[in-house]
């Protein structure tokens, strides 16, 4: 294992850098001065790009780390150990972007200790960020047993082993409880949401579609990382975890058909107006046609239907998002709202920091198995769970 530690600077990297610094100091005028000084939020849009795709999305986005988690540890698929670390660094590094991002977008930002203190047991927000805190930390501390194997701390790697079951089971506990919540956030604005997405079953809308975008993450992931690290991608994986999205999906497609003609809002879809344009785009585009392509064994069965199928999913779960947050609320909530450059560049900045802290930890720490090796290391992986191997929540 090396020993020292390296970071490769390459033009490329050196334009993620610049968008970091560049967030950096737009970040710091906007704790200094406010958020008037950077954003254009109002008071008809308190919650814009930052809350919008920052939070929403970039929890949703992360979420391949609980699911990866659950289908490996719960359901004992060994054969996707190898992806796993990969899966809990993403998801990781997610999870402290969407904290940074909230912590921007809040109004009196030093005011962001109070809910360790004061217990708002009836906000659905409380109940958002105190998952959201525990999940990361606990996120951290499964990738502890990576730093310390790096490290070569055995003696606490082994104690830190003994912690891993139970970090287990709440890394699959707490996704689920604020994935679904930052849906139910929405179920108390029936009056002001677009009929079309808003439903009394948000929570489990939100939550679902988190769980079948994790294997699409873990795809798109892995064949990126492969392409830039010159590996073979993992194909024989992504095409079994191909399953598990569609058929997730194919539920997905049935239950939001059946609460649209329960709720008698079907018709809405077909209207022609801007709302449900956007809602059919949502549907048939990021939705059907993934299903489509996951469906038919010619394509799934190639690395660039599994990857473009798994794109698919991921744009749409972000169109999906957006819809919520803009297109669906748009009609009420009055005035006009559209990011500022520093928003764009602020929420670029810190997408690059993810970017750049993946490539240090993964070519620093062993996240990808070796590839002559990865069939060793999948058995050794197998008979460790439960002694010391990260969940990959």
């Amino acid at each position: 294992m090396q020993r020292t530690w390296s970071f490769k600077l390459t033009p490329y990297r050196y334009i993620l850098i610049a968008l970091a610094v560049i967030m950096v100091v737009v970040a710091l005028v906007r704790l200094v001065l406010g958020l008037g000084a950077v954003t254009n939020l109002n008071d008809h849009w308190p919650w814009g790009l930052w809350i919008g795709f920052d939070l929403l999305c970039g929890i949703a986005l992360a979420g391949g780390g609980f699911s990866t988690a659950f289908i490996v540890h719960v359901l004992h698929k060994g054969k996707y150990l190898p992806i796993v670390r990969a899966a809990l660094l993403t998801s990781m590094i997610g999870y402290v972007i969407a904290l940074v991002a909230l912590l921007f977008d809040i109004g009196r930002w030093p005011n962001f200790w109070r809910p360790f203190f004061y217990w708002g047991y009836h906000s659905v927000l409380f109940e958002v960020f105190w998952c959201i805190a525990v999940y990361t930390t606990v996120q951290i501390l499964e990738f502890g047993d990576i730093f310390l194997e790096r490290v070569k701390s055995f003696p606490l790697k082994k104690v830190l082993g003994y912690a891993m079951t139970p970090l287990l089971i709440i890394g699959i506990i707490l996704p689920t409880l604020h994935q679904s919540s930052l849906g139910s956030l929405y179920v108390v604005a029936v009056d002001k949401l677009y009929p079309l997405w808003w439903s009394m079953i948000m929570g489990f809308f939100f939550v679902w579609s988190a769980f079948f975008l994790g294997p699409a993450m873990v795809t798109l992931e892995g064949t990126l990382a492969a392409r830039a690290y010159k590996r073979t991608p993992e194909l024989p994986i992504f095409q079994s975890l191909t399953k598990v999205t569609l058929w997730m999906m194919i539920v997905y497609l049935i239950v939001k058909i059946i609460d649209l003609v329960y709720r008698g809002v079907l018709s809405l879809a077909f209207n022609g107006s801007f709302e449900s344009n956007m809602f059919l785009i949502e549907m048939i585009v990021f939705i059907i046609v993934p299903i489509i392509m996951y469906a038919i064994p010619a394509i799934r069965t190639k690395l660039w239907g599994v990857v473009t199928a798994s794109v698919l999913v991921i744009v749409g779960v972000i169109f999906n998002r957006m819809n919520v947050v803009f297109t669906g609320m748009a009609a009420q909530m009055g005035g006009h709202y559209f990011p500022s450059p520093w928003e764009w560049l602020v929420t670029l900045g810190m997408w690059s920091i993810l970017i750049l802290a993946y490539l240090f930890i993964v070519e620093n720490f062993p996240i990808l198995v070796k590839e002559d090796h990865a069939e060793e290391a999948a058995v050794a992986s197998r008979a460790s769970v439960g002694k010391g191997v990260p969940s990959g929540t």
